[in-house]
């Protein structure tokens, strides 16, 4: 099998638009074939006459083609493996939410700081589960357990759910189901663009959709196979102008030359492509770039031409809430990240709220 790394991929089709995900190979579990979604799916692979094959599990998936591990981790990359999703109980996803929604898992974009690179460890191919109604009524539980209060779930915990859509129509079920929910809300976060299939929903603003951005520095050199920053920002204007709550993560927020004149153009950007109405109900969230030594290890071995800086000598050491130390920008630097982030973003758009800053 041939890989297109993502870089090769982005020079072969210069100015054009950022393509939908289109597996190489597809993986089927025999119980996703027992769902009305598990049998769509196995109906477009034939169709685009993608190779699939049978396993008992994706546990048991061992034997995928490539010479050596980074070209075999590549191809994982651009595999699918389409099951059941059988734990049903979700887990917390502060500060963004109450609850994770686990609708996928794994992403097909190659941005090199990913926390994916270790909590997938050895299997980074992208999973989707097509038992949405078993989902769906396990959400409901939890909304009704928590009553009067309201329950925020978040479907981007471990995957983009945005570039699956087209394959699972996931998205579009969650945002229908939760806008009849009183107390029930969603979120998700995607460095897609593709939200043409979610503009018509009736979401009643019960949905907040939220874009990853961040500097043209960095998007340029640690987000390979993911939408371009211009495409990002004019898709937000599509979800503003269609009535969704609206917000931006800025993550990780990477110290490098010139990040001041990067990240100041990057608040000035958006204020000049969304609508007005956008800043009405605008949520920010800024995460500072982390790792951990495990990531640091396979961040190497995987993107060993990456020039992301991981020196534990100029970072702060974290204890990191699953038991491992994260190393952290120094106090100084985080201080001159957030005031200064914090000042554009009140500049461009006084009426937002920033939920936090880690």
């Amino acid at each position: 099998m041939t890989v297109l790394t993502p870089e090769r991929r982005a020079a072969r089709t210069p100015g054009k638009p950022t393509s939908l995900f289109i597996p190489e190979l597809v993986y089927f579990e025999p119980d996703a074939l027992s769902y009305p979604k598990g049998e769509r799916i196995m109906e477009w692979v034939q169709e685009l006459r993608i190779p699939y094959r049978m396993t008992t599990s994706h546990n048991r998936i061992t034997n995928l083609p490539g010479e050596g591990e980074l070209e075999q981790y590549k191809i994982a990359k651009r595999t699918l493996v389409v099951g059941v999703r059988k734990t049903l109980e979700f887990d917390q996803s502060k500060p963004s939410a109450d609850y994770a929604i686990p609708i996928a898992t794994g992403c097909m974009g190659h941005c090199h700081y990913c926390y994916l690179q270790t909590t997938l460890g050895a299997k980074p191919y992208v999973r989707v589960y097509v038992n949405t109604n078993d989902i769906m009524t396990a959400a409901k539980q939890y909304i009704e357990e928590r009553a009067p209060e309201i329950t925020t779930f978040e479907a981007a915990c471990t995957s983009d759910p945005l570039g699956l859509e087209h394959i699972t129509g996931s998205l579009a079920e969650l945002i229908a189901f939760m806008a009849e929910e009183p107390l029930g809300r969603l979120r998700f976060v995607t460095k897609f663009q593709h939200v043409e299939p979610l503009l018509g929903i009736a979401h009643n603003h019960h949905t907040r959709i939220r874009f990853s951005v961040n500097s043209d520095y960095v998007i340029r050199h640690f987000e390979p196979a993911t939408a371009r920053f211009e495409e990002r920002t004019r898709a937000a204007g599509q979800v503003a102008r269609a009535g969704y709550p609206l917000g931006f993560i800025i993550a990780p927020i990477i110290w490098h030359d010139g990040w001041q004149e990067g990240y100041a153009e990057l608040l000035a950007k958006l204020a000049e492509e969304l609508p007005p109405e956008a800043g009405k109900d605008l949520t920010f969230e800024m995460i500072q770039h982390r790792f951990t030594k495990t990531a640091k290890a396979v961040i190497e071995k995987r993107y060993p031409k990456t020039k992301l800086e991981m020196d534990i000598d100029k970072r702060k050491k974290k204890w990191g809430r699953w038991g491992q130390n994260k190393y952290v920008y120094p106090d100084e630097q985080q201080n001159a990240l957030r005031e200064f982030i914090t000042e554009r973003i009140f500049e461009h758009f006084p009426a937002s709220r920033i939920d936090y800053f880690t």
